[in-house]
């Protein structure tokens, strides 16, 4: 049983507790929805008209939007597919491509699984900044006399507030998040039900007629709504990529106990609102409550806001951990920032990208309603990529026959793709930037994947066999040394280039040799069984294979001193480390845009983080000797 597994299991014994987590990290993106939803549904330029029936139909559709894509979709169906516990799209990419046979056919479906991460990274950056402008936006209904300025300028601060503080972690405070969420999910059930008590009428929204005769009177106005109403739906992709923190049994007990019935309440309670002062659509949801709860209110907004952001944040951390242990980017620096809670992670790069992009997101659209115009399509075609693996997963892994599998992810690519046409009228209204961002991460995930393929087949077309060392060894023509060294190496059969290296300059070895090789399986964490590989090649050779899963630490040091048999005498304070350090040569042959892609690679590859740092070598035991690879 993996690690994760029997996390799931423990936590599932108390699962009040970690239902009260889940609501904290899992459903703040969904939650905070309400605050502009409903009021882009009826947003200058949509068309549809204020009246009682369209606000019961669009309230219809997002209810029901809610309980197909998020309560049936996911929580009923992608939950299942688990990668040894863990969630999340790419987690699904690498799970297929485990069990797909044919090359071709796992590099497609893997790529569509990298896209999909790509269009994750937009909505890292998107949901942060209209997040926190929308609560931060309250502040005009409490009648502070704020000037237009203001209002992004305090979202920008408390922006640049947030990703500040990430290297320091989140354990004690994150410990608030669940509490702060509940408190919110309260609220926005305890307004909506006293706004539906003035006005009953609007609970007919709860029928799908509603919606479908909304969507038949007002046809010609369809793709508009249609985007609008997915504000409401666009977190339901991060319940998939939390399910490694959580597990199923959590998260589905939030949803259907707490974070479902307060949405629909409180959409419910706008449209109630809406239907008495159709004048309220300015900012419907703080119109809820009376003026002297209006401060209050947005303040509390603005803390899930915060917290929504923190765990859109995390995740972005995650899927670059996991990325770079699947071999699509380029090793960077991670730290750990706690002790206990092995998840907890901080990225500098990515923190300052999303920064960077959060703040100027705010400073250029400078409203939520500006925002909101680009916000969504990312997340529409993620959740289309997701549902073309799950076709996938239901065939292969499931085994269901073409026809069951066909019929229901038939159905959900058609609500998926609905919902995708009518984000694509966003694309000249903003919806372009966070196609773009996606795009500039594919190329560097693709840039990446293609380089090291390239160079890896490059170094198997120069290989020697390790039987003709071994050969020469036996004959006694190589001097030895005392000690023990280790040789990193891609391919355990052949000769590691850092040993060819150590031959042609100093013209020994030692007396005992290891080859390490370290694999990253296509599963999110590896059984004790397979982690450590051990081999007598004979000669003082030992060839010993680390297999990690791509949510796992790779930390190679504590990985061999639990697995090295004791007549080694392995110790990483007397063992010297040896790697290979490539510099990419560009070859006559390439064509311009090969000779662009070579130099960005050869660009990542010189900024990566250092392998010896990575894999968490003893930095004075690390002897690194350079190799030219012409590709």
């Amino acid at each position: 049983m993996s690690q994760v597994e029997s996390g799931s299991e423990a936590r599932q014994g108390l699962p009040w507790a970690a239902t009260l987590s889940a609501l904290g990290i899992v459903f703040g993106d969904i939650g905070t929805s309400p605050l502009y939803a409903f009021r882009e549904c009826f947003a200058e330029g949509h068309g549809a008209p204020i009246n009682p029936a369209n606000l019961v139909g669009a309230a219809s559709l997002i209810v029901w939007s809610l309980l197909f894509i998020v309560g049936f979709k996911y929580l009923r169906m992608i939950l299942r597919l688990d990668n040894r516990g863990e969630g999340g799209v790419l987690a699904l990419a690498a799970l297929i491509r485990s069990v797909i046979p044919g090359e071709k056919g796992q590099r497609w479906f893997f790529m569509l699984g990298l896209f999909g991460a790509a269009l994750i990274y937009a909505d890292g950056m998107l949901t942060p900044a209209i997040s926190v402008l929308s609560a931060v936006e309250g502040l005009k209904e409490a009648q502070l006399n704020l000037s237009k300025e203001t209002i992004p300028l305090i979202s920008i601060v408390i922006l640049i507030g947030l990703f500040a503080i990430q290297r320091f972690g989140t354990g004690k405070v994150g410990k608030l998040f669940g509490p702060v969420v509940l408190l919110w999910f309260g609220v926005l059930a305890g307004t909506g039900i006293a706004s539906l008590a003035k006005t009953p009428d609007v609970l007919w929204a709860l029928t799908p007629i509603a919606a479908f005769n909304f969507l038949l009177h007002e046809w010609h106005h369809a793709l508009p709504l249609l985007a609008a109403v997915f504000l409401a739906v666009t977190g339901g992709e991060a319940l998939y990529a939390d399910l490694g923190h959580f597990g199923r049994r959590p998260i589905r007990l939030a949803w259907w106990v707490v974070v479902c019935p307060a949405l629909i309440l409180n959409y419910l309670g706008q449209a109630a609102l809406l239907e008495r002062t159709p004048e309220a659509i300015a900012s419907p949801f703080f119109r809820l409550v009376p003026q002297a709860f209006v401060l209050p209110l947005s303040i509390l907004a603005t803390l899930a806001a915060i917290i929504a952001s923190q765990a859109l944040i995390s995740g972005a951390f995650s899927l670059t951990a996991q990325a770079i242990q699947l071999n699509c980017l380029p090793r960077l620096r991670i730290f750990h920032t706690s002790l206990t809670e092995k998840g907890q992670i901080y990225l500098p790069m990515v923190n300052w990208l999303l920064a960077i992009s959060c703040v100027l997101l705010v400073a250029i659209f400078e409203s939520s309603t500006n925002l909101a115009a680009a916000y969504g399509i990312a997340i529409a075609l993620t959740m289309t990529a997701t549902s073309v693996l799950f076709w996938v997963a239901a065939l292969k892994i499931w085994n269901w026959t073409k026809l069951q599998a066909g019929l229901l992810a038939g159905v959900f690519l058609a609500v998926d793709m609905a919902f995708l046409a009518a984000n694509g009228l966003k694309i000249i209204h903003g919806g372009a930037l966070p196609l773009g961002v996606a795009a500039v991460v594919m190329f560097f995930m693709t840039t990446w994947t293609w380089g090291r393929n390239r160079s890896g087949r490059q170094l198997q077309r120069q290989k020697i066999p390790l039987e003709d060392l071994l050969d020469q060894v036996s004959r006694g023509t190589i001097p030895r040394v005392r000690g023990t060294a280790i040789f990193m190496t891609g391919q355990i059969d052949s000769v590691p280039v850092p040993l060819l290296h150590n031959l042609k300059h100093n013209g020994v070895i030692h007396e005992r040799l290891i080859l390490l090789h370290v694999v990253t399986l296509d599963v999110a964490t590896s059984k004790p069984a397979e982690r450590f590989e051990f081999k007598d090649l004979g000669q003082g050779f030992f060839s010993v294979v680390l297999r990690f899963g791509f949510s796992e630490e790779p930390d190679v040091p504590r990985a061999l001193k639990d697995g090295m048999p004791a007549e080694i005498g392995y110790h990483p304070g007397r063992t010297s480390f040896f790697l290979g350090r490539e510099t990419i040569i560009t070859g006559k042959v390439c064509t311009a845009w090969q000779k662009f892609r070579l130099a960005f690679f050869a660009s990542m590859l010189r900024n990566a983080t250092p392998a010896s740092a990575y894999f968490k070598l003893p930095p004075n035991r690390v002897v690194e000797l350079g190799a030219q690879v012409t590709l």
